[in-house]
């Protein structure tokens, strides 16, 4: 008598021969061999089908795909066999899928699983109710919505196709993301199980643990190493800050943001806007470094004030004297403090405001003290008066000029008229202003001035060239009223007759019209 186990053993063996032997012929396809089974038997459907019902810790295999299941129903004429019960396809030990039910077509290797269908790749678990896997290509598909877990990132969408061996998911239609420092939505994402990267390809919209907002339609985002760039035309929103550019990266553990073409940048806390097609946000330092034609705009209720230069720079006071014990004693910053902030400029500077004009070679502007620090070739211009020196300190109160001082070579040039022009020069320049506009200078060490007398039909009666120890001036509505000499004068009243206007000039005078910018509008050219 035969052993029941040799039996079997050569039922399973006949039964693996039978489905081989039945392909049809040139047909290369891997056979679908039977490797367990507790019960097998034949079911004759008509001359042309027969079945091969199996159960019973169930286990097939087609070349490096294995198959389990509690039951299955074999069709060889067919090629197709169907699973029940506890589905579980092991590819190649690279990724296993699981389901309740299982047709798999043994030709194309196709297989189609619904009923709690979950796929790993050993990196990320997806979930639906049914799912199309293709075995020679390894790639997954649905359309009935799904979710994938990758550590603490859970994305959802309507569809999906899972390519296991690139690790990539293309998420279609209703595409969530969301982890723990953030939550994403989009129509269409790739993302890599593997690598954590999330690839835009269509409107995306991110909001982080922060609440910070960012709106796109391309890039890249490493969830990983919170690491993110974006190449088409991006909007981020935060507490104090709206950002956008043609191209942005982000770094959150570092705090640098990086923002080129067409760069727009407001900080709706301190009113100030950038824009430039290269700018630098430190989020953890709070400083932005601005380049390649940069403008900042300084928000006031009615005279904003617009600054450009090749380079704009801009910190928090205390990081500037960081090393300075007794600055810092002196100033005592606050952590939210709206004055513990400076900024720099460097090359080329222009600064526009309806009142006030300047150029210079560099800036330094402290919101401590509202003072504008102009250096090396300075000028400004206040209506019709021209104001140079080594260096210009112009205070500002309540965001409106509030006096000036002129260090070294200070001099003053009011236009009466094209060609005639009043002056006054000397080593140090005090002024005031009032309501935005000059009221008042005093000029002292040295001062020089060339005045020209005017009737009440302002008719030239004649022009006083005066050195004085000190000389005040008096402007009314932005027009040179009257000079008082202190101290020391000697000069001389020339009747108007004995002296051509244009060729009254002090030594160094110049006027600098040409650098004077005329609108804001020039500023961004």
């Amino acid at each position: 008598m035969i052993p029941k186990r040799l039996l079997f053993f050569l039922f399973l063996l006949g039964s693996s021969f039978l489905l081989h032997a039945q392909q049809p012929a040139g047909d290369t396809t891997q056979p679908v061999n039977i490797l367990h089974a507790k019960n097998l038997y034949w079911k004759k459907i008509d001359p042309a089908t027969e079945l091969q019902i199996l159960s019973g810790e169930v286990r097939l295999q087609q070349g490096n795909t294995r198959f389990d299941c509690d039951s299955c129903v074999i069709n060889s004429n067919g090629h197709i066999f169907e699973a029940f019960g506890r589905v579980h396809i092991n590819d190649n030990d690279t990724t296993n899928v699981y389901s309740d039910y299982l047709r798999y077509l043994t030709i194309t290797k196709m297989a189609y699983l619904s009923g709690h269908v979950r796929l790993s790749d050993g990196h990320a678990t997806l979930t639906t109710p049914d799912l199309e896997y293709d075995v020679n290509n390894k790639i997954g598909t649905y359309k009935n919505g799904g979710k994938v877990v990758n550590k603490k990132s859970v994305l959802t969408s309507r569809e999906g196709i899972y390519y296991t061996q690139l690790k990539d998911i293309y998420f279609k239609k209703n595409v969530e993301l969301t982890d723990p420092a953030y939550f994403l939505k989009s129509d269409s994402l790739l993302y890599n199980t593997e690598t954590q990267l999330a690839t835009f390809i269509s409107e995306t919209l991110i909001r982080d643990s922060s609440k910070r907002v960012i709106r796109t339609r391309e890039g890249v985002y490493d969830v990983a190493n919170n690491h993110a760039e974006f190449t088409s035309r991006t909007n981020i929103e935060d507490k104090s800050m709206t950002a956008s550019a043609d191209r942005i990266a982000s770094d959150d553990k570092t705090g640098i943001i990086q923002l080129e073409g067409r760069a727009f940048m407001r900080d709706t806390a301190k009113g100030l806007t950038v824009l430039g097609d290269r700018i630098f946000v430190d989020k953890k330092k709070d400083a932005f470094l601005a380049t390649k034609k940069p403008l900042m705009i300084i928000r006031q209720d009615r005279d904003s004030i617009y600054v450009t230069a090749d380079t704009l720079f801009s910190a928090k006071l205390s990081e500037l004297y960081q090393n300075d014990s007794a600055a810092l004693k002196r100033f005592k910053f606050k952590d939210k403090d709206s004055t513990n902030r400076y900024f720099e400029a460097y090359r080329h500077v222009r600064v526009f405001s309806d009142s006030l004009q300047s150029v210079s070679d560099s800036l330094f502007y402290s919101f401590r003290d509202s003072t504008f620090q102009l250096y090396y070739d300075p000028v400004v211009w206040n209506k019709k008066s021209q104001i140079t020196g080594d260096t210009i300190y112009l205070y500002t109160k309540n965001k409106k000029a509030d006096r000036i001082r002129v260090i070294q070579n200070g001099f003053i040039v009011n236009e009466v008229e094209p060609g005639v022009y009043n002056q006054i020069k000397s080593t140090r320049m005090d002024g005031f202003f009032k309501e935005g506009s000059l009221d008042s200078v005093r000029a002292r060490g040295t001062a020089e001035s060339v005045y020209f007398l005017q009737d009440k039909d302002s008719a030239y009666t004649g022009v006083n060239q005066t050195k004085s120890d000190i000389i005040d001036i008096y402007f009314v509505q932005g027009e040179l009223n009257k000079v008082v000499f202190r101290n020391q004068l000697k000069g001389t009243l020339y009747p108007i007759s004995q002296k051509n206007p244009s060729e009254m000039k002090l030594e160094k005078f110049q006027w600098l019209i040409n650098r004077r910018p005329k609108t804001k509008y020039e500023l961004f050219e």
